[in-house]
């Protein structure tokens, strides 16, 4: 009987982790199936994963903020969508600072958004480090309650800030790089300036990200603080100086987004965090929260989803699809598809 409950066990392990891709991988072949026969070509499911990929390579930026906070001091931190929002509003302010318009020279360009990514993403950084030193390390031990309460009051903060400084409605930015200007076609699949701006932006910086958290002195600090604050606390690690730099990296992914979702899109909005946010925290949760990895596979899969359905079946449908299939894979793998990494996994 032992034998066969750990068979069954194991079984239904497989069945959630690799259930799912079996189902994306089928959804993705029927799609193929159908535009082969209504259309005669893949040129539309190529367009749909292009720009799918660049979408959530954005969205897998954001996340890795969410994960890597939870991950360390278990804290689903609200205002990151605004941090992100404010980051993307920092650099159209820069635009005009550093003279950037359409008509510059692509030498001088490549440097003035290289300084404004730089400018950005410290902004949004030093931001994301004054809440947590301001409003959630005086509650570190406080009723759970406490700082998630302060996380979405600190939400609308920087809401009505992006409110009062760009007003209430969308605002059409300089388009610096063409971004639906086409850059090249493969097979008839266009790939635009901004879809290779978003995944070449957003690739190294995860690398980097992944490299410091795996490799460098202050990311293995970052993990043991995750693993076991306490016994991190004992073996000399400063944890309060370790969750602020977890703050402060997180935010830095989140300016480095906000400039490129600028150079993307447009188009800014104060409430750009509140969807950008949701979507990047289901992401999290979606690939395992607390796992750097998961958070940058649920991103493209929910880019991916976003995509297909905003093309095909209508952007008012997104939302649910979208959460529609967070519910699947909450439901077969509830620590998500790659499994958390906090220290009640």
């Amino acid at each position: 009987m032992t034998r066969k409950n750990s068979a069954i066990g194991r079984a239904r392990h497989a069945l959630g982790r690799y259930g799912l891709v079996v189902v994306l991988a089928g959804i993705l072949i029927a799609i193929a199936v159908r535009d082969l026969s209504e259309e005669g070509s893949l040129v539309r499911l190529g367009d749909n994963l292009v720009a799918g990929l660049s979408n959530g390579s954005l969205w897998a930026l954001v996340a890795i903020g969410y994960t890597l906070v939870y991950g360390i001091v278990e804290l689903i931190n609200f205002a990151h969508g605004e941090v992100f929002m404010i980051g993307s509003f920092v650099a159209v302010g820069l635009y005009s600072t550093f003279g950037l318009n359409p008509a510059v020279a692509v030498p001088l360009l490549v440097v003035g958004l290289l300084v404004c990514l730089v400018v950005t993403a410290l902004a949004s950084g030093t931001l994301n480090l004054m809440i947590e030193r301001v409003g959630y390390r005086p509650l570190r031990n406080s009723p759970r309650l406490a700082p998630l309460i302060t996380a979405v009051g600190f939400s609308f903060i920087l809401q009505n800030v992006g409110l009062l400084w760009l007003g209430g409605s969308p605002v059409n930015v300089p388009d610096l790089i063409g971004s639906q200007s086409q850059l090249f076609e493969v097979a008839g699949v266009s790939v635009s300036h901004g879809d290779a701006l978003a995944v070449l932006g957003a690739t190294p910086l995860i690398v980097a990200v992944s490299l410091f958290i795996s490799r460098a002195r202050l990311g293995k600090a970052m993990r043991a603080c995750a693993q076991d604050p306490d016994a991190a606390r004992l073996m000399g690690i400063n944890v309060d100086a370790t969750i602020s730099a977890t703050f402060l990296l997180g935010g830095l992914m989140a300016g480095a987004a906000g400039l490129f979702y600028a150079l993307y899109q447009t188009t800014v909005w104060y409430f750009q965090g509140f969807t950008a946010g949701l979507l990047a925290f289901t992401a999290a949760v979606m690939g395992g929260i607390g796992n750097l990895r998961g958070a940058v596979l649920g991103g493209l899969i929910i880019g991916i989803i976003q995509q297909m359905s905003d093309n095909r079946i209508g952007s008012q449908w997104t939302p649910a699809l979208v959460f529609s299939f967070l519910v699947l894979v909450i439901v077969l793998r509830p620590q998500g598809l790659l499994g958390e990494q906090t220290r009640r996994a």
